[in-house]
């Protein structure tokens, strides 16, 4: 596959990748009149990572990514993407970011081939340029054979292919995606994993929002939890887990009517215990022990799952709710 890069932006996204802050958040808030949005959250994301932010719908993700791309401006605290200033050099701050909102905003009358160059024109790109760099997208974003297809006549992940390619016709230092997978099947969920890996490999600065807790894991270097505009941890996907769960959890389903009562029963067994209107979650080290354990006391769950831990148990533990409440 060929680079979606030309030289120059390879050699400039190669230097300088040693902690180099190109986002920079502190106290950042937005309120919307007596409603706050963002409640004063400080993070970094760094020059080639992929970060993502974590959470619920209505916990602030989206807010954040557009006061990033300076659609919307802060309330206060300080923000400055690529060392500039949002609120006044919004323009040259956005002519290096790639952005792919959670609503395509597809040309859909258009050609899949003619959505790349009017959005290239819109940055003021010469057509002879673009002329090679939709070649490159379109294989990159695997549409080469859809080129001359209307957008609204492609699938659902397709659409988000094209919409994440036209997103890089800039050759962008940052990629913002907002909700990347939302609404696509599994199969098109994986198949545009694969595409922000490649980016990723290239060395693109890659900030994500989601609320899938699988995405997070596979996509992002570092993440923020966030609930109710605030910042609940910060780290690696294996730093939260580590931190904030256990390494497996035993899930166990006796019905709905005696979760509740079971659950008492099975206090103090493992490291913790969380009920849920569905299920009764153990937390431990030992899950294929603990479970054993528990059907040799005589109770005997309708289903019962050992699984590993993940970021749906780091969310929990911090708010108490799952990400889908």
């Amino acid at each position: 596959m060929l680079p979606i890069f030309g030289p120059e932006m390879e050699t400039k996204l190669s230097k300088n990748t040693e902690r180099e802050s190109v986002i920079r958040a502190r106290s950042l808030t937005k309120k919307y009149k007596d409603f706050v949005a963002v409640d004063g959250i400080d993070f970094d994301v760094y020059r080639g990572e992929s970060f993502g932010l974590l959470g619920p719908n209505g916990a602030g993700k989206s807010t954040t990514m557009k006061m990033i791309t300076s659609v919307s401006q802060r309330t206060s605290g300080e923000l400055t993407i690529l060392g500039k200033e949002p609120n006044n050099q919004g323009p040259e701050i956005r002519a290096h970011l790639g952005v792919v909102p959670q609503k395509d905003m597809l040309d859909r009358e258009l050609k899949v081939w003619e959505n790349l160059v009017t959005y290239g024109r819109y940055f003021g790109l010469p057509r002879k340029w673009l002329k090679t760099k939709v070649e490159e997208l379109l294989e990159f974003a695997q549409l080469t054979d859809k080129r001359n297809e209307k957008a609204d006549d492609l699938s659902g992940g397709m659409q988000r292919r094209l919409a994440i390619a036209r997103g890089l016709v800039n050759e962008p230092e940052i990629l913002l995606l907002d909700e990347p997978t939302t609404g696509l099947d599994p199969q098109a969920r994986h198949i545009l994993w694969d595409r922000l890996f490649r980016l990723k490999e290239q060395g693109v600065t890659l900030v994500l929002t989601t609320h899938y807790m699988d995405e997070a894991e596979q996509l992002c270097d570092r993440i923020i939890v966030m609930d109710k505009g605030k910042i609940m941890a910060e780290g690696s996907p294996a730093e939260l887990i580590r931190d904030y769960s256990s390494k497996e959890v035993v899930e166990l389903r006796f019905g709905t009517d005696k979760n509740q009562v079971v659950a008492k029963q099975l206090e103090g067994k493992g490291d913790r215990l969380e009920l849920l209107p569905d299920r009764i979650l153990l937390y431990t080290d030992k899950g294929e022990a603990l479970l054993t354990s528990i059907l040799e006391s005589g109770l005997h769950p309708v289903t019962s799952l050992v699984r590993r831990s993940s970021l749906e148990d780091v969310f929990l533990r911090l708010t108490g709710r799952t990400l889908v409440d």
